[in-house]
């Protein structure tokens, strides 16, 4: 009987192991996974508030972040800031431009970029034209003529 009882806690705990391994198996575990959306949210607010941004300004750049934790992280961090006397960080760069702004001004590039992609190509095209036009021998004279290698004979 001390048989069958060791071999059933001899299974228990090698599924016990197996088990406890779940996260190295790529199974998300869901608290974590809210916990670290929570503080992302929390770390985005308080960097939105050390730059200056308004809270309606750091919703609308972080549409992805939670909308409850970014507004408890800029509170944190205007609170703190208040007590500690900090002032407020000058974004270094401009903010993005709406999405909207964003796909006209790309789709004016990609146009400007065209276009000049086109005049130059036209003004390769006039110099082969004038080229082949031109007075050879003037173009001979202005171009020396290099003597060419000449393999050895093969003995």
């Amino acid at each position: 009987m001390t048989k069958p009882h060791i071999r059933f806690m001899f299974g228990l705990a090698i599924s016990a192991t197996l088990l406890g391994g779940c996260e190295q198996l790529g199974i998300p575990d869901p608290a974590k996974t809210e916990a670290q959306a929570e503080a992302d949210g929390k770390a985005i607010g308080s960097a939105c508030r050390h730059a200056g941004r308004a809270i309606e300004d750091c919703f609308t750049l972080n549409q992805a972040a939670q909308k409850a934790a970014v507004f408890a992280g800029w509170k944190e961090m205007n609170d703190y800031m208040v007590e500690n006397k900090i002032v407020e960080i000058a974004p270094q760069l401009p903010p993005p431009l709406p999405p909207a702004e964003a796909k006209a001004a790309a789709k004016a590039k990609r146009a400007a970029e065209k276009a000049a992609a086109e005049a130059q190509k036209a003004h390769a095209n006039s110099d082969a034209d004038k080229d082949s036009h031109g007075d050879a021998e003037a173009e001979a004279a202005t171009e020396p003529e290099t003597p060419r290698k000449r393999r050895k004979p093969a003995e």
